[in-house]
């Protein structure tokens, strides 16, 4: 069976009522990947135009949440795979050496242990990613890189086709841009812009604030953020582990 049927018969698999509408597109397309390469999960992401990384959907809740807690640290294998347009491939050691804050990060909040990511082409957002997570480490070599970077080209392509012939959302663009994952993000953009002007920081300066008082809470930035929009939470009340000039 060649690898797009088992992907296409994977994707058909994902069949819950809950996952069906087309806002949803990008959680089937992750779980789909997970099944067709037998990975214990998997993520979706864009690199938005103007912005920082956007997730479009993962294959569980630990899978967003691995994503999450990248953003937090602030980089990490994803991003890497994003800017340098290669696969990236990270065990313990590797996240430990070159993305510490996010190793840690990881490993105490996840059962994961290796993450692959990969480039999987232009979406109408910008570079897409496919991250694969494991929480073996000594599996990473089970997985074969040319059906891993297939699959990820066969999801680029679904997301494309469903920017032609679905109907776009009324916020614009295709629907999958617009999922919970991706307006759950948003809150963040939000977010920055109270916090740099009720502590005087610049944009970058601010998400920097955000990322440390996150992980000095054991938060992430996302939920850190929903409670600043929520006003639940004042910019001016961020517990900062450190000089939030130098909190990266």
């Amino acid at each position: 069976m060649s690898i797009a049927t088992r992907f296409r018969t994977a994707l058909e698999d994902v069949g819950e009522p809950v996952l069906a509408g087309p806002e949803l597109l990008p959680v089937r397309l992750a779980r789909a990947c997970a099944q067709t390469l037998g990975v214990d999960g998997a993520g979706l992401s864009v690199a938005a135009p103007g912005q920082d990384r956007m997730p479009l959907g993962a294959s569980s809740a630990v899978a967003a949440l691995a994503e999450r807690l990248q953003f937090t640290a602030g980089d990490g294998p994803c991003e890497a795979a994003q800017r340098q347009q290669e696969p990236v491939f990270a065990a313990v050691p590797d996240l430990q050496r070159r993305w510490p804050a996010f190793a840690r990060l990881l490993t105490g909040r996840t059962p994961y242990r290796a993450v692959v990511a990969l480039p999987i082409g232009e979406t109408l957002a910008g570079p897409g990613a496919l991250d694969l997570f494991f929480t073996d480490e000594s599996t990473v070599s089970d997985l074969d890189v040319f059906e891993a970077l297939s699959v990820g080209h066969l999801t680029c392509a679904a997301l494309g086709d469903a920017a032609v012939w679905a109907p776009w959302s009324p916020r614009g663009g295709p629907a999958w841009l617009h999922g919970p994952a991706a307006q759950r993000r948003g809150l963040v953009w939000t977010a920055i812009g109270r916090v740099a002007m009720v502590l005087d920081r610049t944009t970058p300066e601010a998400l920097e604030v955000l990322r440390a008082a996150a992980r000095g809470a054991g938060s992430t930035v996302d939920d850190l953020a929903g409670e600043i929009v929520a006003g639940r939470l004042d910019p001016a009340d961020l517990w900062l582990p450190e000089d939030p000039h130098g909190a990266a």
